[in-house]
Parts: C-alpha cells; sequence; structure tokens
C-alpha cells in the first residue's frame, strides 16, 4: 500500500487533458449552472480505490464578476461511482 505522503502528492499540471481527464471532469461539473468552467490544465493524484483531480479552469459567470477570472475545481472519482466535484477555489491574480 502507498504511503500517506505518497497519495498527498499531487502531479504537476498538465495543459494537455487527456480524454479520461475531460470525462471526468465534465460528469462532475455537469449540475454546476450560472457558470461556464473551461478547463485549462489538470493535476492528480491517486490511491488505491480513488482518484482526484485538481482542474484550472477559466470561468465565465452568468452574472458579475467579470469573465476572465481563473478557479481551481477538485473533483473526486471514487471506484466505482461517479465523479463529484468538492471543492471550487477562486484563484487570485
Amino acid at each position: 500500500m502507498p504511503s500517506p505522503s505518497a497519495l498527498a502528492s499531487w502531479s504537476a499540471f498538465d495543459f494537455t487533458l487527456t480524454p479520461l481527464a475531460k470525462d471526468v471532469f465534465a460528469s462532475a461539473t455537469s449540475v454546476l449552472f450560472g457558470a461556464k468552467y473551461t478547463p485549462l490544465a489538470f493535476a492528480s493524484r491517486g490511491g488505491t480505490s480513488a482518484s482526484h483531480y485538481c482542474f484550472l479552469c477559466d470561468v465565465e459567470y452568468a452574472s458579475p464578476p467579470a469573465d476572465g477570472n481563473l478557479v481551481l475545481i477538485y473533483v473526486h472519482q471514487p471506484e466505482p461511482g461517479l465523479p463529484y466535484l468538492y471543492r471550487a477555489v477562486p484563484v487570485d491574480p
């Protein structure tokens, strides 16, 4: 079994989204409304039965604040099960 420190380590951000990362993002964010999130890059970390993703996203809100903001979207992918968003953090300039 991997050590706890190995499970906590995120990969470097990859600016080429894999088909799997795209599918995870689309599934986890399909329930969101009021903004359009466009993934620009992703990082991941995994364990024995689940994976976690962090997506760096451009966000266009339906109402203010102004467009052009960045947000980190954290997604958990249980095994088995559907991915779900568990945290969204605005990125300060």
